[in-house]
This record gives C-alpha cells, sequence and structure tokens, in this order.
C-alpha cells in the first residue's frame, strides 16, 4: 500500500505549477522517503512532489528493472539544460490510472538539479531515463500526460471517468 496518497486527475493541485525548493531540511528528506516508497509500492518508475500534494520542485525515479537493485535518484529543483533527437514512448501515469499514450519528446537530456546534499548534479538521460525525466518535470509545471493529446481523447477519458463515479455512486 502506498505511503503517500497519490492526486488523481482532474483534481486541480495537479496543474499547479511548484515551487523551488529553498532549504533542503530533514521535512524534504522524510518526502523524498515517502515519495520513493509510494512510487515503488504502486508500482511506478517516477513521482513527482505535486502527485502527493506537495507543491514543490521535487522529483524521485527509478527506471532499473525489476530484477535488478534498486537505483533511486531523487532530484531537487530539477531543470532541463540541454536536449536531443526525438523519440516517441507510450507513457502512463500514476495520476490518470488507466491511461496510456504514446508522446513525442526528446530522445536525450541533460538535467541539473541538486541531491539531498545540497550538491549540483547533472544527470544525462537517454531513451527510457529521459522520457521519464521529462514527464516528471512536466509534473512540476503542471502539465500532465493527458495534455499530451487531443481534446477528444482527453474528453472521451472524463467521460470514462464521470461514468465511472456515477456508476460508484449508485452501487
Amino acid at each position: 500500500m502506498p505511503v503517500l496518497e497519490i492526486l488523481k486527475y482532474p483534481d486541480r493541485n495537479l496543474k499547479k505549477k511548484s515551487q523551488p525548493v529553498d532549504k533542503i531540511d530533514q521535512k524534504i528528506r522524510q518526502l523524498v522517503q515517502d515519495m520513493a516508497e509510494t512510487m515503488y509500492a504502486t508500482p511506478g518508475v517516477g513521482l513527482a512532489a505535486p502527485q502527493v500534494g506537495h507543491p514543490f520542485r521535487l522529483i524521485v525515479l527509478d527506471v532499473t528493472p525489476a530484477n535488478q537493485p534498486k537505483n533511486l535518484i531523487a532530484l531537487i529543483n530539477p531543470e532541463i539544460v540541454a536536449s536531443e533527437g526525438e523519440c516517441t514512448w507510450e507513457e502512463g501515469c500514476l495520476s490518470i490510472p488507466e491511461f496510456t499514450e504514446e508522446v513525442k519528446r526528446k530522445k536525450n537530456v541533460v538535467v541539473r538539479g541538486q541531491n539531498l546534499d545540497g550538491e549540483t548534479v547533472e544527470i544525462v538521460g537517454n531513451d527510457l531515463l529521459s522520457i521519464v525525466l521529462q514527464h516528471e518535470i512536466d509534473h512540476l509545471d503542471g502539465i500532465l500526460l493527458i495534455d499530451h493529446v487531443s481534446q477528444l481523447k482527453r474528453e472521451l477519458y472524463r467521460r470514462k471517468l464521470l461514468k465511472e463515479s456515477k456508476e460508484g455512486k449508485d452501487l
């Protein structure tokens, strides 16, 4: 069971732009730990602080295959500083259950941020790591996977949610 509740679309908090983390203190370290436990329990490969109700520029991710040792990456105030190439990848999102879509993104990115010790780090992301970095940084800017699809697909998903919520109330 996830440690933290993951906000679900169409929660308005998911559309808000996150604030920079000014100080890396015990609260931020605990949030990173809780987010990591939530991500692994769900299971997912990335999670942004706004998805768990915290409006901070903070992400956690781990793209290692399940049969290999975990390799958690936590980035504070991440920003994409370089990118190149293009690729299309089928993405899902913990905040948008039962919805996947092929999204065109940059194939390679360089992301700069801070680690939990406050040191500036740069991560070179290729393929899946690149996709996850871009996806999670989008969350920090209030951009969701569903924003990358046509208005028709968004509306169909909204109708599905509405139908499911009405059916749940009738039971």
